[in-house]
Protein backbone atom coordinates (compact mmCIF):
# COMPACT_ATOMS: atom_id res chain seq x y z
CA UNK A 1 0.00 0.00 0.00
CA UNK A 2 2.82 2.42 0.87
CA UNK A 3 4.50 1.78 -2.47
CA UNK A 4 1.24 2.54 -4.31
CA UNK A 5 0.71 5.75 -2.39
CA UNK A 6 4.31 6.83 -3.01
CA UNK A 7 3.95 6.20 -6.73
CA UNK A 8 0.78 8.25 -6.88
CA UNK A 9 2.47 11.05 -4.95
CA UNK A 10 5.47 11.01 -7.28
CA UNK A 11 3.22 11.06 -10.35
CA UNK A 12 1.50 14.15 -8.97
CA UNK A 13 4.77 15.85 -8.09
CA UNK A 14 6.13 15.24 -11.57
CA UNK A 15 2.93 16.34 -13.35
CA UNK A 16 4.10 19.96 -13.88
CA UNK A 17 7.37 18.69 -15.34
CA UNK A 18 5.43 16.36 -17.63
CA UNK A 19 3.20 19.21 -18.77
CA UNK A 20 6.07 21.59 -19.52
CA UNK A 21 8.00 18.91 -21.41
CA UNK A 22 4.88 17.84 -23.28
CA UNK A 23 4.42 21.43 -24.44
CA UNK A 24 8.09 21.60 -25.44
CA UNK A 25 7.75 18.34 -27.34
CA UNK A 26 4.63 19.44 -29.20
CA UNK A 27 6.35 22.70 -30.17
CA UNK A 28 9.48 20.91 -31.36
CA UNK A 29 8.19 17.75 -33.04
CA UNK A 30 7.77 18.08 -36.79
CA UNK A 31 4.86 16.38 -38.52
CA UNK A 32 5.85 13.80 -41.10
CA UNK A 33 4.07 11.19 -43.16
CA UNK A 34 5.30 7.61 -43.58
CA UNK A 35 3.90 7.26 -47.10
CA UNK A 36 6.28 9.96 -48.35
CA UNK A 37 9.30 7.80 -47.49
CA UNK A 38 8.18 4.60 -49.20
CA UNK A 39 9.11 4.01 -52.89
CA UNK A 40 5.66 2.81 -53.93
CA UNK A 41 6.61 2.76 -57.62
CA UNK A 42 8.90 -0.20 -56.90
CA UNK A 43 6.02 -2.32 -55.61
CA UNK A 44 4.48 -5.34 -57.33
CA UNK A 45 1.94 -7.95 -56.26
CA UNK A 46 3.15 -11.00 -54.35
CA UNK A 47 2.01 -14.47 -55.22
CA UNK A 48 -1.04 -15.82 -53.46
CA UNK A 49 -4.51 -14.34 -53.66
CA UNK A 50 -3.50 -11.75 -56.26
CA UNK A 51 -1.39 -14.18 -58.29
CA UNK A 52 1.68 -11.97 -58.37
CA UNK A 53 5.37 -12.79 -58.30
CA UNK A 54 6.75 -15.05 -55.57
CA UNK A 55 9.37 -13.55 -53.27
CA UNK A 56 12.98 -14.60 -53.80
CA UNK A 57 16.03 -13.57 -51.73
CA UNK A 58 17.73 -12.12 -54.78
CA UNK A 59 15.03 -9.47 -55.11
CA UNK A 60 16.42 -7.59 -52.09
CA UNK A 61 19.04 -4.92 -52.59
CA UNK A 62 19.93 -4.92 -48.90
CA UNK A 63 22.80 -6.80 -47.30
CA UNK A 64 21.93 -9.64 -44.96
CA UNK A 65 22.88 -7.64 -41.87
CA UNK A 66 20.90 -4.57 -42.97
CA UNK A 67 17.86 -6.80 -43.51
CA UNK A 68 18.35 -8.46 -40.12
CA UNK A 69 18.64 -5.11 -38.36
CA UNK A 70 15.57 -3.72 -40.08
CA UNK A 71 13.53 -6.79 -39.16
CA UNK A 72 14.65 -6.62 -35.52
CA UNK A 73 13.82 -2.91 -35.40
CA UNK A 74 10.43 -3.53 -36.99
CA UNK A 75 9.46 -6.41 -34.73
CA UNK A 76 10.49 -4.29 -31.75
CA UNK A 77 8.15 -1.54 -32.93
CA UNK A 78 5.39 -4.09 -33.53
CA UNK A 79 5.01 -4.74 -29.80
CA UNK A 80 3.66 -1.22 -29.33
CA UNK A 81 0.29 -2.41 -27.90
CA UNK A 82 2.13 -4.10 -25.03
CA UNK A 83 4.36 -1.06 -24.47
CA UNK A 84 1.31 1.19 -24.39
CA UNK A 85 -0.37 -1.07 -21.85
CA UNK A 86 2.68 -1.02 -19.60
CA UNK A 87 3.20 2.74 -19.54
CA UNK A 88 -0.51 3.59 -19.47
CA UNK A 89 -0.93 1.33 -16.46
CA UNK A 90 2.01 2.95 -14.66
CA UNK A 91 1.71 6.60 -15.75
CA UNK A 92 -2.07 6.75 -16.00
CA UNK A 93 -4.40 8.07 -18.67
CA UNK A 94 -5.34 11.38 -17.10
CA UNK A 95 -3.84 14.85 -17.24
CA UNK A 96 -0.49 15.57 -18.84
CA UNK A 97 0.71 12.02 -18.20
CA UNK A 98 -2.20 10.57 -20.17
CA UNK A 99 -1.79 13.07 -22.99
CA UNK A 100 1.86 12.12 -23.29
CA UNK A 101 1.17 8.38 -23.22
CA UNK A 102 -1.22 8.65 -26.15
CA UNK A 103 0.94 11.11 -28.10
CA UNK A 104 4.00 8.88 -27.66
CA UNK A 105 2.01 5.84 -28.81
CA UNK A 106 0.75 7.67 -31.89
CA UNK A 107 4.25 8.74 -32.89
CA UNK A 108 5.70 5.28 -32.29
CA UNK A 109 2.90 3.73 -34.34
CA UNK A 110 4.06 5.32 -37.55
CA UNK A 111 7.52 3.80 -37.21
CA UNK A 112 6.30 0.25 -37.67
CA UNK A 113 3.98 1.32 -40.48
CA UNK A 114 6.78 3.05 -42.39
CA UNK A 115 9.41 0.33 -41.97
CA UNK A 116 7.03 -2.50 -42.90
CA UNK A 117 5.81 -0.67 -46.00
CA UNK A 118 9.39 -0.01 -47.07
CA UNK A 119 10.45 -3.63 -46.58
CA UNK A 120 7.48 -5.06 -48.47
CA UNK A 121 7.46 -2.58 -51.34
CA UNK A 122 11.18 -3.06 -51.98
CA UNK A 123 10.85 -6.85 -51.55
CA UNK A 124 13.61 -6.73 -48.97
CA UNK A 125 12.08 -9.52 -46.85
CA UNK A 126 10.11 -12.72 -47.18
CA UNK A 127 6.59 -11.42 -46.43
CA UNK A 128 5.36 -14.75 -45.07
CA UNK A 129 8.32 -15.19 -42.72
CA UNK A 130 7.96 -11.58 -41.58
CA UNK A 131 4.28 -11.99 -40.76
CA UNK A 132 4.90 -15.21 -38.89
CA UNK A 133 7.67 -13.53 -36.91
CA UNK A 134 5.34 -10.64 -36.08
CA UNK A 135 2.64 -13.00 -34.85
CA UNK A 136 5.05 -15.00 -32.70
CA UNK A 137 6.66 -11.91 -31.20
CA UNK A 138 3.41 -10.12 -30.41
CA UNK A 139 1.82 -13.25 -28.96
CA UNK A 140 4.65 -13.29 -26.43
CA UNK A 141 3.83 -9.72 -25.44
CA UNK A 142 6.08 -7.47 -23.39
CA UNK A 143 6.32 -7.12 -19.63
CA UNK A 144 8.31 -4.25 -18.18
CA UNK A 145 11.42 -5.26 -16.23
CA UNK A 146 11.00 -2.10 -14.16
CA UNK A 147 7.41 -1.75 -12.90
CA UNK A 148 8.35 1.10 -10.53
CA UNK A 149 8.13 4.72 -11.68
CA UNK A 150 11.79 5.65 -11.34
CA UNK A 151 12.93 2.37 -12.86
CA UNK A 152 10.62 2.95 -15.81
CA UNK A 153 11.84 6.51 -16.37
CA UNK A 154 15.45 5.37 -16.18
CA UNK A 155 14.87 2.52 -18.61
CA UNK A 156 13.16 4.57 -21.30
CA UNK A 157 15.79 7.32 -21.01
CA UNK A 158 18.47 4.85 -22.06
CA UNK A 159 16.27 2.70 -24.30
CA UNK A 160 14.97 5.55 -26.47
CA UNK A 161 18.52 6.70 -27.14
CA UNK A 162 19.64 3.14 -27.88
CA UNK A 163 16.75 2.76 -30.31
CA UNK A 164 17.62 6.05 -32.00
CA UNK A 165 21.21 4.94 -32.50
CA UNK A 166 20.14 1.55 -33.83
CA UNK A 167 17.74 3.04 -36.37
CA UNK A 168 20.22 5.69 -37.50
CA UNK A 169 23.11 3.28 -37.96
CA UNK A 170 20.89 0.77 -39.77
CA UNK A 171 19.96 3.46 -42.26
CA UNK A 172 23.58 4.39 -42.81
CA UNK A 173 24.75 0.85 -43.56
CA UNK A 174 21.71 -0.03 -45.70
CA UNK A 175 23.26 1.32 -48.89
CA UNK A 176 19.86 2.70 -49.86
CA UNK A 177 19.37 6.49 -49.63
CA UNK A 178 15.61 5.99 -49.28
CA UNK A 179 16.03 3.66 -46.31
CA UNK A 180 18.57 6.02 -44.78
CA UNK A 181 16.19 8.96 -45.13
CA UNK A 182 13.28 7.03 -43.65
CA UNK A 183 15.21 5.78 -40.63
CA UNK A 184 16.59 9.27 -40.03
CA UNK A 185 12.99 10.44 -39.52
CA UNK A 186 12.29 7.54 -37.17
CA UNK A 187 15.50 8.27 -35.24
CA UNK A 188 14.53 11.93 -34.89
CA UNK A 189 11.28 10.90 -33.19
CA UNK A 190 13.16 8.56 -30.86
CA UNK A 191 15.56 11.35 -29.92
CA UNK A 192 12.71 13.63 -28.89
CA UNK A 193 11.21 10.82 -26.84
CA UNK A 194 14.57 10.33 -25.11
CA UNK A 195 14.77 14.03 -24.27
CA UNK A 196 11.29 13.93 -22.73
CA UNK A 197 12.04 10.97 -20.49
CA UNK A 198 15.53 12.14 -19.59
CA UNK A 199 14.16 15.49 -18.45
CA UNK A 200 11.67 13.68 -16.23
CA UNK A 201 14.43 11.51 -14.82
CA UNK A 202 16.46 14.65 -14.09
CA UNK A 203 13.49 16.00 -12.13
CA UNK A 204 13.22 12.68 -10.31
CA UNK A 205 16.81 13.15 -9.11
CA UNK A 206 15.72 16.35 -7.41
CA UNK A 207 12.72 14.71 -5.74
CA UNK A 208 14.40 11.52 -4.52
CA UNK A 209 18.08 11.39 -5.48
CA UNK A 210 18.84 8.05 -3.82
CA UNK A 211 15.90 6.28 -5.44
CA UNK A 212 16.73 7.82 -8.82
CA UNK A 213 20.38 6.74 -8.57
CA UNK A 214 19.36 3.23 -7.62
CA UNK A 215 17.02 3.12 -10.63
CA UNK A 216 19.81 4.22 -12.96
CA UNK A 217 22.15 1.63 -11.48
CA UNK A 218 19.61 -1.16 -11.92
CA UNK A 219 18.84 -0.23 -15.51
CA UNK A 220 22.44 0.22 -16.66
CA UNK A 221 23.53 -3.07 -15.10
CA UNK A 222 20.61 -5.11 -16.42
CA UNK A 223 19.84 -3.26 -19.66
CA UNK A 224 18.14 -5.20 -22.44
CA UNK A 225 16.63 -3.87 -25.64
CA UNK A 226 12.82 -4.18 -25.70
CA UNK A 227 13.02 -6.63 -28.60
CA UNK A 228 15.15 -9.13 -26.69
CA UNK A 229 12.33 -11.70 -26.80
CA UNK A 230 12.43 -11.84 -30.61
CA UNK A 231 13.19 -15.37 -31.81
CA UNK A 232 16.95 -15.90 -32.21
CA UNK A 233 17.58 -12.39 -30.86
CA UNK A 234 20.98 -13.40 -29.49
CA UNK A 235 22.27 -14.53 -32.87
CA UNK A 236 20.78 -11.50 -34.59
CA UNK A 237 22.25 -9.07 -32.05
CA UNK A 238 25.72 -10.57 -32.56
CA UNK A 239 25.38 -10.10 -36.32
CA UNK A 240 24.29 -6.50 -35.74
CA UNK A 241 27.18 -5.90 -33.32
CA UNK A 242 29.80 -7.36 -35.68
CA UNK A 243 28.57 -4.99 -38.39
CA UNK A 244 29.01 -2.03 -36.05
CA UNK A 245 25.34 -1.09 -36.01
CA UNK A 246 24.98 -1.54 -32.27
CA UNK A 247 27.71 -3.05 -30.13
CA UNK A 248 29.10 -2.71 -26.61
CA UNK A 249 31.33 0.22 -27.54
CA UNK A 250 28.41 2.11 -29.06
CA UNK A 251 26.26 1.22 -26.05
CA UNK A 252 28.89 2.49 -23.61
CA UNK A 253 30.04 5.59 -25.51
CA UNK A 254 26.90 6.75 -27.32
CA UNK A 255 24.10 5.68 -24.98
CA UNK A 256 25.10 5.08 -21.38
CA UNK A 257 27.72 7.79 -20.92
CA UNK A 258 25.80 10.63 -22.63
CA UNK A 259 22.71 10.01 -20.49
CA UNK A 260 24.77 9.81 -17.31
CA UNK A 261 26.52 13.07 -18.19
CA UNK A 262 23.25 14.88 -18.80
CA UNK A 263 21.86 13.57 -15.51
CA UNK A 264 25.11 14.55 -13.73
CA UNK A 265 24.71 11.17 -12.10
CA UNK A 266 28.39 10.70 -11.25
CA UNK A 267 28.90 14.20 -9.83
CA UNK A 268 25.80 14.89 -7.74
CA UNK A 269 26.44 15.98 -4.18
CA UNK A 270 22.96 15.43 -2.73
CA UNK A 271 23.08 11.65 -2.39
CA UNK A 272 22.60 9.84 0.88
CA UNK A 273 24.43 6.64 1.90
CA UNK A 274 22.16 4.42 -0.22
CA UNK A 275 22.62 6.67 -3.26
CA UNK A 276 26.38 6.75 -2.82
CA UNK A 277 26.47 2.97 -2.59
CA UNK A 278 24.43 2.68 -5.78
CA UNK A 279 26.73 5.12 -7.57
CA UNK A 280 29.85 3.24 -6.50
CA UNK A 281 28.33 0.01 -7.77
CA UNK A 282 27.45 1.72 -11.04
CA UNK A 283 30.96 3.14 -11.44
CA UNK A 284 32.47 -0.31 -10.93
CA UNK A 285 30.13 -1.79 -13.52
CA UNK A 286 31.02 0.91 -16.05
CA UNK A 287 34.69 0.03 -15.78
CA UNK A 288 33.85 -3.57 -16.61
CA UNK A 289 31.56 -2.52 -19.47
CA UNK A 290 34.30 -0.39 -20.99
CA UNK A 291 36.76 -3.29 -20.79
CA UNK A 292 34.24 -5.69 -22.34
CA UNK A 293 33.65 -3.22 -25.17
CA UNK A 294 37.39 -3.02 -25.86
CA UNK A 295 37.71 -6.81 -25.87
CA UNK A 296 34.87 -7.10 -28.38
CA UNK A 297 36.49 -4.50 -30.63
CA UNK A 298 39.80 -6.34 -30.52
CA UNK A 299 38.19 -9.67 -31.40
CA UNK A 300 36.22 -8.09 -34.24
CA UNK A 301 39.30 -6.43 -35.72
CA UNK A 302 41.27 -9.68 -35.47
CA UNK A 303 38.45 -11.54 -37.22
CA UNK A 304 38.32 -8.93 -39.98
CA UNK A 305 42.09 -9.11 -40.42
CA UNK A 306 41.93 -12.89 -40.80
CA UNK A 307 39.11 -12.60 -43.32
CA UNK A 308 41.06 -10.01 -45.32
CA UNK A 309 44.14 -12.24 -45.31
CA UNK A 310 42.14 -15.19 -46.60
CA UNK A 311 40.60 -13.04 -49.33
CA UNK A 312 44.05 -11.86 -50.42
Amino acid sequence: MTETVDTIALLKELEPVVESNLNRHLATAKEWFPHEYVPWSQGTDFDGVLGGEAWEPGQSKLSDVARTSLIVNLLTEDNLPSYHHEIATLYGRDGAWGTWVHRWTAEEGRHGTAIRDYLLVTRAVDPIALERARMAHMEGGFTADYPDLFGSLAYVSFQELATRVSHRNTGRISGDPICDQLLAKVAADENLHMLFYRNLLTAAFELAPDAAMDAVRRVVKQFQMPGHTIENFGRKSVQIAVAGIYDLRIHHDEVVQPVLRQLRAMERTNLGPAGEEAREDLAEFLVGLDKAASRFEEKREASRARAAARAA
